[in-house]
C-alpha cells in the first residue's frame, strides 16, 4: 500500500484540497436549514356564539342528527333551517346527552364551499366525536359518463 503526497519527483502538490471547504459548506447549509422558521398557514375565522334560546324538544334527535347544506346557503338541521348560532347551540345540546348522538354531514352538490368550511370548523370546534359524511355515493359516477 503506497501513498503519494505529490509527484514522485519531490515537488509539492499544487492542487487545493477542497474536502475541508465542502465540509464547512455542508455544515453552514444545515445550520441555515435548521434556523429557517417553519411556514405555518392559518385561517382566522370568527365563529358564531351559541344562541341562548333553547331549541325545541323535537329538534335534536338523541340517536342521529343530520346537517344538510343547500345551494342557496341554508343550513338544515334534521330538515329544519337554522343559523350558525343555532348550530353551535344544537351541537352543545347533543354533547349533553349521556350517549352522544351521531352527526351526519351532507352538503348538496352545488352547496357553497365557503359555507361547508365554516360549518366543518364549527363542528370541529364543538368537540363532537361521532361525526360522518353521508351521501357521497350519489356523486361516485359523476363525470364518468
Amino acid at each position: 500500500m503506497a501513498m503519494s503526497g505529490g509527484k514522485d519527483d519531490g515537488e509539492p502538490m499544487m492542487e487545493m484540497n477542497t474536502t475541508p471547504l465542502i465540509d464547512v459548506m455542508l455544515v453552514l447549509l444545515i445550520m441555515f436549514i435548521i434556523t429557517i422558521p417553519v411556514a405555518t398557514h392559518a385561517i382566522n375565522i370568527d365563529l358564531p356564539s351559541p344562541d341562548p334560546n333553547p331549541p325545541p324538544e323535537d329538534m335534536i334527535d338523541p340517536i342521529v342528527n343530520k346537517i344538510v347544506l343547500t345551494p342557496n346557503g341554508e343550513i338544515l338541521w334534521n330538515a329544519n333551517p337554522i343559523t350558525g348560532n343555532e348550530l353551535v347551540r344544537n351541537l352543545q345540546e347533543t354533547l349533553a346527552f349521556e350517549i352522544e348522538p351521531e352527526l351526519q354531514f351532507e352538503p348538496e352538490g352545488n352547496a357553497s364551499y365557503e359555507l361547508s368550511a365554516q360549518v366543518l370548523n364549527i363542528i370541529k370546534n364543538s368537540g363532537v366525536t361521532k361525526f360522518g359524511f353521508v351521501g357521497n355515493d350519489k356523486y361516485r359516477s359523476f363525470g364518468k359518463e
